[in-house]
Parts: structure tokens; C-alpha cells; sequence
């Protein structure tokens, strides 16, 4: 289930886009335009309307719905006849696209409101995977496979905190009742030395992702890769939400589009310092009309979630530039 934030922001933006003189009336109306939205679902954003608790977020989202419904690259004024709420719910197949909402069966949306992050996947599927749908066949724990020495020294400065004991010998043996009962005993911060050990351990992996990610990005297979990471894919989309500049409302582009315009001339990729290991990415590309370079860069952050220890790593890709300037995103 969507947490409240976002479960306004997504569907105020699609109230928006039914054609209401007020958002406060649509909401009670509930529109039978709207599908995928049951009773609960209509009674929980009558209670957080009426809570204003949201106030901003749904007078952001219902900006951006009327901005749709009045643009000439979307709607162009004409009145849905559908509109689709994914609910937060996995696509039950491989899909690029990361949509909230579909409109009259063609038009796609996602909403992103202050939010930098790209994507979300284990370090294997980013860096050997190169986000493509092929299976990754190795699926240890990243911190394991890339820095274990420092990984094993963290664990051991970590270790002797839990006053019951219980715990594995070494880090690569941990379980998921293990990584619960440590995580809890690490909320308050690192003991005394582990702190040193962590920044040991970032600094490795940070330089051993970069190196194996740069190893695999080819010049046959770089383009591909910015495609993947900007989630340009294979059918034409819609951004809408808030950055913080102000609200962004963006047509993305496809391959296909975006080869038209663009031409990669770099990529690379590089370990960077940060507080977490962490590699930067940074792609210059070529307006094909007037020569122009056009740069795009973003960062990827290996970290635990919910907490020191509590689960494998995961690759959180962030977008370091502003969502308006990067090639392939065309403002509304």
C-alpha cells in the first residue's frame, strides 16, 4: 500500500485531469471515470482531504492534472474517458515504465514529486545486469562479493555488541533473524572503532563497483545503458510532479526519438566519497541540430535498508541534474 503522501499526490494528479471546477468537489464526486479505485480507496482521500494534512500535495497534483488535461502534447483540452490507477501495485511483467496512472488506454504517467531516485535495484542487476531483464546469476550479498575483508573487519567491530550473542562467525553467514537482531542493537550508531571500519569499507567498494560496472559498459552497449538509466523505453511517457524548482511536467522520449536528437559522444563512471559507497555516472551527449553538448550525470548509492546490517545492499540510482535539462525529457 502507498504511503498517504504518495497516495495523494497520485491520485489528486488524475482528479485533475477530469475536467472538475474544484478539487474539493471531484473528490466528492468520485468520478466513474477513475478505475482500480474501490470504496476504501475513495474514503481514505476523503479523510485526508478533509484532515488537510495534505493541503500542498493535492493542490500540487491537481495543478499538474489540469496541466495535462490542457496540453497540446497530452490531452489538448479533450476530456478522458478513463483513468487508470496502478495502486502502487508490481507490474506483473517486465515494464520499463514507471506509470502511477493510464489514460484513455494509450497515455502513460508517473508521478514523481520530490523524489532524485531513478531506480532501485540490487547492485548485481545495475552493475552485471546493466538493468536489462536478463537473470543475474550470482545474488550474494554485494558487500561480500566486493570489499569482503572489510566487509568481515565491520562485522566483527559490530558484533560483540549484542549482548545474547547468537550471532554467525562471519558476515557472509547471516540470515535474515541475524540481520534483524544486529540492525536493532546498531540504531543508535556505530560502537566505538566500526565507524573507521565502514569508512575502510565504502571506500572499497565504491572503487570495486566502479571498476566492474566501467568493465561491462562497452561503446556498443553505453547508449543502451543512459537509456536504462533515464528510463527512456520503448513506448512514449509522461512525468508529472515537483521538483524543487518548482513543478515538472515532462514528455519522455523513446529510443527511437532520442537517436533522432541525440548523439552519446561519453560515458563514463567513477567512485566517489559520501558517507555510503558510491559511484557517480555521467553521460555527454550531442544535439544532432546545432552540435551542443548536453550533459546528464547522477550517482549510485550502495546501501543497507532499514537500518545497518538489516538487509543486502541495494543500488539506489540517483539523477544529479535537474529533470528538465536532460536530453530525451521535454517540458510540457
Amino acid at each position: 500500500m502507498p504511503s498517504d503522501r504518495t497516495f495523494v499526490t497520485e491520485l489528486a494528479t488524475g482528479l485533475g485531469m477530469a475536467g472538475a471546477d474544484s478539487l474539493g468537489a471531484v473528490v466528492v464526486a468520485r468520478p466513474r471515470i477513475f478505475r482500480n479505485v474501490g470504496e476504501d480507496d475513495w474514503q481514505r482521500l476523503t479523510d485526508l482531504w478533509r484532515s488537510g494534512t495534505f493541503e500542498s500535495e493535492f493542490g500540487a497534483g491537481w495543478e499538474n492534472g489540469q496541466a495535462f488535461l490542457a496540453a497540446r502534447d497530452a490531452l489538448g483540452g479533450r476530456l478522458p474517458r478513463v483513468i487508470e490507477w496502478t495502486g502502487g501495485r508490481r507490474p506483473p511483467g517486465d515494464e520499463v515504465v514507471p506509470a502511477d496512472l493510464r489514460i484513455d488506454h494509450v497515455y502513460l504517467v508517473s508521478c514523481k514529486y520530490l523524489s532524485q531516485i531513478l531506480h532501485n535495484p540490487s547492485p548485481a542487476r545495475l552493475v552485471e545486469g546493466l538493468l536489462s531483464t536478463a537473470p543475474v546469476t550470482d545474488a550474494r550479498d554485494w558487500y561480500v562479493r566486493t570489499a569482503p575483508e572489510e566487509y568481515q573487519a565491520l562485522y566483527e567491530a559490530c558484533a560483540d555488541v549484542v549482548d545474547s550473542g547468537g550471532l554467525p562467525m562471519f558476515a557472509m553467514s547471516l540470515v535474515s533473524e541475524h540481520r534483524r537482531l544486529l540492525s536493532a542493537v546498531l540504531k543508535g550508531g556505530w560502537p566505538a572503532g566500526a565507524d573507521i571500519a565502514y569508512e575502510r569499507l565504502c571506500e572499497a567498494v565504491s572503487k570495486a563497483t566502479a571498476r566492474e560496472w566501467s568493465i561491462r559498459i562497452t561503446s556498443a552497449n553505453a547508449e543502451a545503458v543512459l537509456w536504462r538509466l533515464l528510463r527512456i523505453g520503448s513506448v512514449p511517457y509522461f512525468v508529472l510532479g515537483a521538483s524543487r524548482h518548482g513543478s515538472m511536467r515532462l514528455r519522455i522520449d523513446t529510443p527511437w526519438d532520442w537517436r533522432q536528437q541525440y548523439r552519446l559522444s561519453h560515458f563514463s563512471v567513477e567512485a566517489q566519497t559520501g558517507g555510503q559507497p558510491r559511484v557517480g555516472w555521467t553521460a555527454v551527449c550531442e544535439e544532432r541540430s546545432s552540435g551542443a553538448e548536453r550533459v546528464v550525470s547522477g550517482h549510485v548509492e550502495i546501501r543497507w535498508s532499514h537500518g545497518r546490517f538489516a538487509q543486502p545492499p541495494e543500488a539506489k540510482v540517483y539523477l544529479d541534474c535537474a529533470h528538465e535539462t536532460v536530453p530525451g525529457y521535454h517540458a510540457l
